[in-house]
């Protein structure tokens, strides 16, 4: 009997193997992820200069502006600034519009002492710096020096900012 049941037992054993569900295999490979970071800078914001109100202009008005340049990390760059779309402007003496194409005049500097005209001309007039990956701030000195007053109404002007690099 004791044989009969060992017999049966095996016998009823060979064919679970048969079915029972296939062993785990692991296979193993790679994948490459890349991203090519190519040289490039951002004007990332650029605050609006103004000289606020103001009557007869018989002193300096100064005031400021940040412009916020980004460049990917150790990109050099220049940053300039137009002479702006009045007419007859140039970077020493820009020219803001106002009623009547009445003109008032004023100039952009790179630095606090308002010395040092900021233009378009790269190794002259331009501000020079070396991206790090954020974004870095830059000042405008603006001022508008005593002049025969214009009438009164709001004065404007629009600069292009270009950054090269």
């Amino acid at each position: 009997m004791k044989t009969f049941i060992k017999a049966l037992a095996l016998t009823a054993a060979l064919p679970l193997q048969w079915f029972s569900p296939a062993q785990g295999a692991t296979a193993t490979g790679n994948m490459t992820v890349r991203i090519t970071i190519q040289a490039e800078c951002k004007v990332q914001t650029a605050t609006d200069m103004d000289f606020g109100t103001n009557g007869v202009i018989d002193a300096n008005v100064d005031q400021t502006s940040t412009i916020s340049v980004q460049c990917t990390n150790s990109t050099p760059y220049n940053v300039g600034l137009s002479a702006g779309v009045g007419a007859g402007a140039t970077v020493a003496v820009r020219k803001m519009t106002g009623p009547a194409a009445a003109v008032l005049n004023y100039s952009l500097y790179r630095d606090v002492a308002r010395a040092q005209l900021w233009g378009t001309t790269i190794g002259t007039d331009t501000v020079a710096g070396t991206g790090n990956g954020t974004a870095q701030p830059l000042t405008v000195y603006g001022r508008v020096p005593p002049q025969t007053t214009p009438g009164a109404g709001v004065y404007t002007d629009t600069v292009a900012i270009t950054v090269t690099y």
